[in-house]
């Protein structure tokens, strides 16, 4: 494919994210609507967006070569989805309703009111 094409594939793509953000933009105006969707999300949504946050274009690229090398350590890719199913767990039953009851949205928030500022900056 020329390079020619590959610019305009990319200049278009690009255009069409730029549409998309003011299209669906309108509505949102503050940071509760922004990060916690005004808390009126869907578990399975939520569910979804923590999975694929977790997962990256080069999970699906070097996973599947790395598990299957000879020298390599099958095992390995099995232990880090077992820890993320273990971290998931542990935001859900301890972080989750401790940002509902707290009316945070994220960890930084939660630094700054219970460490102070400059521990937020730190952890920032």
């Amino acid at each position: 494919m020329s390079p020619t094409i590959l610019l305009c594939f990319l200049i278009g793509y690009f255009l069409l994210l730029i549409i998309i953000s003011f299209v669906t933009s309108k509505d949102s105006s503050d940071n509760n609507s922004f990060f916690v969707a005004n808390r009126n999300s869907k578990w399975y949504l939520v569910a979804f967006g923590m999975i694929g946050t977790a997962l990256s274009g080069v999970t699906f690229i070097s996973v599947p070569g790395e598990v299957g090398a000879p020298a390599g350590n099958q095992f390995q890719y099995f232990q880090f989805v077992l820890g993320n199913a273990v971290g998931f767990i542990i935001i859900c039953t301890v972080l989750l309703p401790l940002y509902y009851r707290m009316n945070l949205t994220s960890i930084y928030s939660y630094i700054e009111q219970r460490l102070g500022h400059y521990s937020y900056k730190t952890a920032a």
